[in-house]
């Protein structure tokens, strides 16, 4: 098993990032009068899920990195209803809604996974 060194190295961050590379892809074809709306709450929210990761890699107690990965947890959350909300207004089609809404349930899934395993290494 390779030794995680940096927040890189992070099977959940690369993940992660990729949703935000994707969210920023499809928000772009959005309308302009949702640039300062709907587009920057969505990107906040993407790039919210990746940083709060970031974060909590790098606190020094299980307890305060467990924190931050919730944050993120809940980040998340609220970009899937964002993605249903866009989806819903017909501003993406439903396979783009399938596209990224399918990789945030990944990032869901590696990311209870990953709080976990740090929570296992406490007990």
């Amino acid at each position: 098993m390779a030794q995680i060194k940096t927040f890189k190295d992070l099977k959940v961050w690369q993940k992660a990032h990729q949703l935000v590379l994707l969210i920023y892809n499809t928000t772009q074809l959005l309308p302009s009068t949702e640039k300062f709306g709907l587009v920057s709450q969505i990107r906040r929210a993407a790039v919210s899920v990746a940083s709060n990761i970031v974060e909590g890699f790098r606190r020094k107690s299980v307890k305060d990195s467990l924190h931050f990965y919730n944050i993120a947890d809940g980040s998340l959350e609220e970009l899937k209803y964002q993605l249903l909300l866009i989806r819903d207004l017909n501003f993406i089609t439903n396979e783009e809604y399938g596209e990224a809404f399918g990789l945030a349930e990944e990032v869901s899934k590696m990311l209870y996974f990953w709080r976990k395993s740090q929570q296992n290494n406490t007990t």
